[in-house]
């Protein structure tokens, strides 16, 4: 079963400069990838003449991660998305994504100086943000008799279930809930006690 993870409760962000260089960390919580590469373009035009806008993100826990991945764009391969990635699994935040956007200042710092200068910049945006623990959520549906509908809604609202969608057929309802994932089988037991056997699940 899934555990709780810590995630970002807000965006947060940090400015790094080494040799002239300037790296501007943004981190911010999603619940997808997609979500993170959205608000990453809108970084890219706020940032027009920056030379790099690197990037990582982790969806899911970071020990058991349901996606992850990192670019280094135009960088020497390893030295930026990487060591974000490794600040992020290390630091164990979850459902982040990560942007560093860099402005040359015309010195170069190597391979040893830009993987530290990246991993430096998330690292510092990271201990200035606020964290919040999240339990991973499931659908459940739960389906059963008319005359329970009223029961198992009032059941549900008790337990802090969400229903997020119901259907009806001729012959019974089905209840579309978003559930803490470690709560699936206690309220599935709980609710067999209710209905007296009479909800179904799927």
């Amino acid at each position: 079963m899934p555990n709780p993870y810590q995630t970002l409760s807000h965006p947060a962000e940090f400015c790094y400069e080494e040799k002239r260089s300037r790296f501007i960390a943004y981190i911010w919580p999603v619940a997808t990838k997609e979500e993170g590469f959205a608000h990453f373009e809108v970084i890219k035009q706020q940032h027009p003449d920056a030379r790099h806008h690197c990037w990582a993100y982790v969806i899911g826990d970071a020990e058991q991660a349901t996606a992850a991945g990192f670019s280094d764009d135009g960088e020497p391969s390893g030295t930026a998305g990487k060591p974000m990635l490794n600040v992020l699994m290390q630091r164990k935040v979850g459902s982040v994504f990560a942007v560093v956007v860099r402005y040359f200042g015309g010195i170069k710092l190597g391979a040893g100086g830009l993987t530290r200068a990246y991993g430096q910049a998330v690292s510092r945006a990271l201990d200035a943000a606020e964290f919040k623990w999240v339990t991973p959520r499931q659908q459940l549906t739960i389906s059963t008799d008319f005359s329970l509908e009223q029961k198992v809604r009032n059941f549900l609202q008790r337990e802090d279930v969400v229903i997020t969608d119901v259907r009806y057929d001729e012959e019974s309802v089905a209840l579309v809930c978003d559930c803490p994932m470690d709560r699936i089988e206690p309220l599935k037991a709980l609710l067999q006690e209710q209905t007296s056997g009479r909800a179904r699940y799927s």
